[in-house]
């Protein structure tokens, strides 16, 4: 059999049977012909089987220890499950040797030969996930290689469940419809509307089954064209795109995997602007894209001075500077590395858009807010931001980002209220965790003193007036940075109307939170 012959060669003694003795005609079946032998070996069985006596030969003819058959199982599933076992192995084996040349401080820190190191993913706050996972958590927290055989088998189930990737056909070159027939309904209206300022992502989670930011970044890397430009394969990409929505903890009322889909649909709207969307490249555009998506990835469900007081490895690892958007960045790193996404492209290449990637993604960091801030105004008040220059291209996503992170005032208030109630949810367990460990509370966490609406006027206040002013003189004129502005004004003006009625005596009593009759 000379392709069998071609790909293990002769020295293994896998040439085919020719001295194995002809069975009785007729027992073959209806045609007639004898199964086909290799080496001893029945091609006639089931591939895993095949596999596994396949790998046997070659170990003993290595002279290295054969693994004793356990018998042949029963479903394809029982016999991936060896497989799995051994790529995990491989997998934590591979990881524990990166590891050991991280340093200590956290920083870009680089190996010899000029690669930035990243951190394992998966690095999740070691606190009480009782508290956290209210109502998901069934039994104790699942071990490292748990998860890592669920994560190696997440995209496997996510290709055999969903019929995504099957039997699609372009009806036309250069066209990839990603949608198949179960989503082209309202799901796939929904897409077409995807640059309007309306757009309801919790919606969309629904009909994409919980997909909203696989589905959402296929469908704009297709819009923008970035699968051809790049030559990204597309296995690579889903692949990549899954590790990133599967380590956003769908526990977190706020900072899931839903928030990613948000952000990055707001921010496909402000590439859309024209003082932008006349000078942004094609690796603008995916950094800005790919920043959104993963801004968060695998955060906790905690802010930066809860890791801290809690003396968290992270907060050790980054110095207590920027603690969790180092993570998502080092994260994100790490599944681009993993999934192979970029592993075509130059390594300088690769090496300035991981680089890129931090930059766009550490400028969420809220503490950094005045700093972008001034510099943002001092810019507008110069007239001096030059977008055909690619470091003021650069800032100008860097302040993309930043709007597009926190825009959920500015959405119209059926969308704005969900999210204030959820931010808000997940300020209230935080601080619940601080009182049960007799820790002080962190400020915006106390849900006796700190109601929905008063947390809201500050943000909008203090964070997203601010940002937002200067965004509207930055791409006048826009009638998108105005109606954001106009809502803004509305909701706030919202909040005012149910801070005061929960202000009256009447209410004191039953404590304020915001969440009860709406006010016009």
């Amino acid at each position: 059999m000379p392709v069998l012959e071609g790909l293990w060669g002769p020295d293994l003694g896998l040439d085919v049977g020719a001295d194995e003795a002809p069975a009785a005609p007729g027992v073959w079946g209806p045609l007639g012909t004898p199964p086909v032998t290799c080496g001893g070996l029945s091609l006639a069985l089931e591939l895993p089987a095949l596999i596994r006596q396949l790998r046997a030969a070659w170990r003993a003819r290595r002279g290295g220890p054969r693994v004793p058959e356990k018998g042949h199982p029963s479903t394809w599933v029982e016999s991936g499950r060896a497989e799995v076992e051994e790529e995990v192995e491989e997998e934590e084996a591979h990881t524990e040797e990166r590891s050991t040349r991280l340093t200590a401080d956290g920083r870009l820190s680089r190996s010899h030969a000029g690669v930035l190191l990243v951190e394992r993913r998966g690095s999740y706050p070691l606190i009480n996930l009782r508290i956290l996972n209210t109502g998901h958590q069934q039994g104790g927290v699942e071990s490292g290689t748990q998860r890592k055989v669920k994560r190696l088998l997440s995209f496997q189930r996510y290709c055999h469940a969903s019929r995504l990737l099957r039997g699609l056909v372009p009806p036309a070159p250069g066209s990839l419809h990603l949608l198949d027939d179960d989503y082209l309904g309202q799901a796939a209206h929904m897409l077409s509307k995807v640059g309007t300022w309306n757009f309801d992502i919790f919606l969309f989670d629904r009909l994409t089954n919980g997909n909203s930011l696989v589905t959402l970044m296929c469908h704009l890397f297709n819009v923008y064209g970035l699968i051809h430009h790049f030559q990204l394969d597309m296995v690579k990409l889903h692949r990549f795109l899954g590790m990133v929505q599967e380590d956003y903890h769908s526990q977190n009322p706020y900072h899931n995997a839903v928030h990613a889909a948000d952000v990055t649909q707001a921010m496909y709207c402000y590439l859309k602007e024209p003082k932008l969307a006349e000078q942004l490249s094609p690796l603008d555009v995916f950094l800005g894209l790919m920043a959104a998506a993963a801004h968060d990835v695998d955060h906790p469900g905690v802010n930066q001075p809860f890791l801290i007081k809690t003396q968290h490895h992270l907060a050790s690892l980054y110095q207590n500077t920027s603690v969790l958007e180092s993570h998502h960045w080092r994260s994100t790193v790490g599944m681009l590395r993993e999934s192979g996404l970029l592993s075509h492209l130059p390594v300088d290449m690769r090496q300035d858009i991981e680089q890129q990637l931090g930059s766009l993604i550490l400028a969420t960091d809220i503490s950094r807010q005045n700093e972008f801030l001034s510099t943002f105004r001092e810019h507008l008040d110069n007239q001096d931001l030059d977008l055909q220059r690619a470091p003021h291209r650069h800032f100008a996503l860097q302040i993309a980002l930043k709007c597009a992170d926190v825009c959920n005032p500015c959405r119209v208030w059926e969308l704005s209220r969900k999210w204030s109630e959820r931010v808000c949810e997940e300020f209230y367990r935080q601080g619940d965790l601080e009182k049960k460990f007799d820790l002080e509370i962190s400020p915006l966490c106390n849900q006796q003193a700190d109601s929905v609406p008063t947390i809201q006027i500050g943000f909008i206040s203090y964070i997203v007036e601010p940002l937002f002013d200067e965004w509207l003189r930055f791409t006048e004129p826009s009638l998108l940075s105005r109606t954001m502005l106009g809502l803004l004004h509305k909701n706030k003006a919202r909040w005012s109307r149910l801070r005061h009625r929960d202000l009256l005596p009447e209410n004191c009593a039953g404590g304020g939170g915001g969440e009860g009759e709406d006010i016009p």
